[in-house]
């Protein structure tokens, strides 16, 4: 079968490109050109180097306008409403397995593979997206929007193997990103440095920080420069956490680490891996950011939102985060946080 690989430059997507060549499948690497990289020249030639050693094609496509447009000024503009968006949930869903997916099959790929941590199954009623069976590697839970027509023609090559194992294997073949170091920031923020980066592009305004009660507390330097559960750089004298970031009075609310604390959200802009909302409901686990535990929860969907009661009060739920469902390592699917339930 002919399979396109998504290759970033890093080791994962590299062995996956690997694996399936030595399946036997006609496999072509594609790489996303897609903000300006300074170091975009040394990742093209490494990625050239690896297609030379696995004897296959490589070509670049660049989407860079329509990464800005999709991906960074929709993280710029949650931001701007005080909301914590997930830039890499929203480029695997327009970018990643929109453009790129859409780009491969019109090349004459059967399939587009990458190199993320999850499992698709077949089922008798379709496709499942699984967690991986590494649970420490697993990114299912940036997945959540992919939809049957997708899962029919991608391949996780990694799913049932640990970072160890890849890097192993990716040495065994002497492909020169084995030692590389996992990425661990939004990639066109490289520094972290979300302060600088939104400054030049949307207005911040100093507001007042209050209490749960309104009374006033301190000054902030702009809602931006802030998110749900943050303890320092409030510039108060007493210990406070970020409970809520008010955009339409550009307040500020500040209060203790209890009052962190809730017992459900509600989400929006639900997606479904398989079938739809459930009409009744239905206990799962959910995850609330992708270093966050699962936690047991129940559900309740429909009309487009969904309501989830936690089985145990949880802390710092941010909207414009993402919410992710689970049944044991099947992915339901999932949405993105709009309201906490105190």
């Amino acid at each position: 079968m002919r399979v396109a690989v998504a290759m970033s430059g890093g080791v994962d997507s590299s062995l996956a490109a690997a694996r399936l060549k030595e399946a036997g499948d006609d496999v072509f690497g594609i790489h996303m050109r897609l903000w300006p990289d300074p170091n975009l020249a040394g990742t093209v030639l490494e990625l050239e180097h690896t297609c030379r050693l696995l004897d296959i094609p490589f070509y670049q496509l660049d989407l860079e306008k329509e990464f800005r447009s999709l991906v960074i000024d929709d993280f710029c503009r949650e931001y701007g409403l005080g909301r914590t968006p997930n830039p890499c949930i929203v480029c695997n869903q327009r970018i990643k397995f929109g453009l790129l997916f859409d780009r491969a099959l019109a090349m004459g790929a059967e399939y587009l593979a990458t190199g993320h941590y999850a499992r698709i199954e077949q089922s008798g009623d379709g496709y499942r997206l699984l967690k991986a069976t590494d649970k420490s590697q697993d990114q299912s839970y940036f997945l959540y929007t992919l939809k049957q027509s997708q899962l029919e023609h991608l391949l996780f090559p990694l799913g049932k193997l640990s970072k160890q194992k890849v890097r192993g294997l990716a040495a065994g073949l002497g492909l020169p990103v084995s030692n590389r170091r996992d990425s661990q920031d939004v990639c066109f923020i490289p520094d972290n440095d979300y302060r600088s980066f939104l400054s030049g592009r949307i207005p911040l305004k100093e507001g007042e920080i209050v209490d749960i009660t309104g009374r006033v507390l301190g000054k902030h330097s702009g809602l931006a420069h802030y998110t749900v559960g943050q303890r320092h750089g409030l510039g108060l004298s007493q210990q406070r956490y970020v409970l809520r970031l008010d955009a339409e009075s550009n307040r500020l609310v500040a209060g203790t680490r209890d009052q962190l604390l809730s017992n459900g959200l509600v989400a929006t802009g639900l997606s479904w891996v398989a079938g739809g909302a459930a009409k009744e409901p239905i206990a799962v686990t959910a995850k609330v950011r992708y270093k966050a535990p699962e936690v047991a929860a129940e559900l309740l969907s429909g009309d487009g939102r969904a309501e989830v009661r936690f089985a145990e009060p949880q802390s710092a739920l941010a909207p414009g985060q993402s919410v992710v469902f689970y049944q044991g390592d099947i992915v339901l699917g999932g949405g993105v946080i709009d309201a906490v339930l105190r």
